[in-house]
C-alpha cells in the first residue's frame, strides 16, 4: 500500500478505468467525494488547513501507466468538464464543486476498462517562499492535519489513522538545519522529521541549503 494512502479514512477504491475509444463511467462524483471526506477536509474554516495541501490520487495498479494517460473528466447532463491533468505523482487538486455534487453527475475515464486504479488522497506542505521557515509554520502542519483527519472521519475518528512526519524531497543532496541540528538527506534524496513538542514552542528557524521540491505528510 502507498505511503499516505495509509491515511484514507476508508479502504481504497478499487475501480474499473474505461476504453478512451468507449469512454465509460469511472466513478460518481459526489460518491468519490463523500466517500474520501474530501467535502470534510474543504468544509474546515481555512485557518484550520492553511499548511496543507490535500490532493486526490488516482494511481492504476498497472505500474507501466503514465499519469498522462489517465485522463478524468466530468459529465453532468450534455456538459463536460475536463478535470487537470495527473501530476507525474498521480495527484490532481480537486476541491468539491457544489454543483456537480448531485448523483447524476459522473467522472469518466480513459483507460482500458479491465483496468484498476485506486482512488485515495496525498497531503503536502505548502513552504514558505525561501530557503528559511518557522519550525511552527511547517512541522505545525503533523498536529493539524491530525486534527483534521478527525473531522473528516466524524463519529469513525476513533478508528481514523494519524499523521507522524514530514518527508522533505530535495533534487540533490542537501542539509536541513533545525535550530542547532543538521539533517543531511538520506540515499534518496530525502529527510523526514518527526514534530518535536520543545522546537514547536521554541519555533526556531529552519534553513535548508537548497529549496525541497516538495515536503510530504506521512504516517509513518
Amino acid at each position: 500500500m502507498p505511503k499516505m494512502k495509509k491515511l484514507a479514512l476508508l479502504p481504497l477504491l478499487l475501480l474499473s478505468l474505461a476504453a478512451h475509444a468507449d469512454e465509460r463511467e469511472w466513478h460518481p462524483y459526489k460518491k468519490l467525494v463523500e466517500d474520501l471526506r474530501l467535502d470534510k477536509f474543504y468544509a474546515l474554516p481555512a485557518i484550520e488547513r492553511d499548511k496543507i495541501n490535500l490532493y486526490l490520487t488516482v494511481k492504476p495498479t498497472n505500474k507501466n501507466i503514465k499519469p498522462s494517460e489517465v485522463v478524468l473528466t466530468v459529465v453532468q447532463g450534455g456538459e463536460r468538464h475536463p478535470l487537470p491533468a495527473l501530476s507525474p505523482e498521480y495527484r490532481l487538486a480537486l476541491v468539491p464543486n457544489p454543483k456537480w455534487m448531485t448523483d447524476d453527475t459522473k467522472i469518466l475515464t480513459s483507460l482500458p476498462k479491465e483496468e484498476k486504479s485506486a482512488a485515495g488522497w496525498d497531503a503536502t506542505v505548502p513552504l514558505p517562499d525561501g530557503l528559511q521557515w518557522n519550525y511552527n509554520a511547517v512541522m505545525g502542519s503533523v498536529g493539524q492535519m491530525n486534527q483534521a483527519i478527525k473531522k473528516m472521519a466524524g463519529a469513525l475518528s476513533m478508528f481514523a489513522p494519524s499523521t507522524k512526519t514530514v518527508t522533505f524531497k530535495f533534487n540533490h543532496r542537501a542539509q536541513l538545519k533545525v535550530g542547532g541540528t543538521v539533517y543531511n538527506t538520506d540515499a534518496q534524496n530525502r529527510v523526514k522529521l518527526k514534530p518535536d513538542n520543545a522546537l514547536l514552542k521554541e519555533n526556531p528557524l529552519m534553513i535548508a541549503s537548497e529549496r525541497p521540491y516538495e515536503a510530504e505528510l506521512d504516517s509513518e
